[in-house]
């Protein structure tokens, strides 16, 4: 059976994953409003904190290695994403993808614990 603790980590990372792909795919969106709103990569650094945080801890207790892959890859491509953005300043597509496979790993792992 799976501990609350893990459970509630699944939930954090479907979360902050779900409102960093919402934050990639709307900053686009207001960028061609007039509002002064400029992009600032520490807010995608924020979310992947976040991510790596609940990434570890889910790791270090789950037992299928699908969903192991499936997190640690697409951290690693929003890192990379992140890490492009700060340092050569390009946005790069890779963070919808990391986002989005962090969102199925999260829920895989929690469904198959659910049960």
């Amino acid at each position: 059976m799976k501990k609350t603790s893990t459970a509630s980590f699944d939930i954090l990372g479907i979360s902050s994953a779900t409102l960093c792909l919402i934050h990639c795919l709307a900053f686009p969106l207001l960028t061609l409003i007039p509002l002064g709103v400029s992009h600032n990569p520490w807010i995608d650094l924020a979310f992947a904190a976040i991510g790596v945080f609940a990434v570890a801890k889910i790791t270090k207790k789950s037992h299928v290695m699908a969903v192991k892959v499936i997190l640690w890859s697409s951290i690693t491509l929003i890192l990379a994403s992140v890490i492009a953005d700060l340092l050569i300043h390009h946005h790069s597509n890779l963070m919808y993808v990391g986002a989005t496979g962090l969102i199925i790993g999260h829920f895989i792992n929690f469904r198959a614990h659910k049960h």
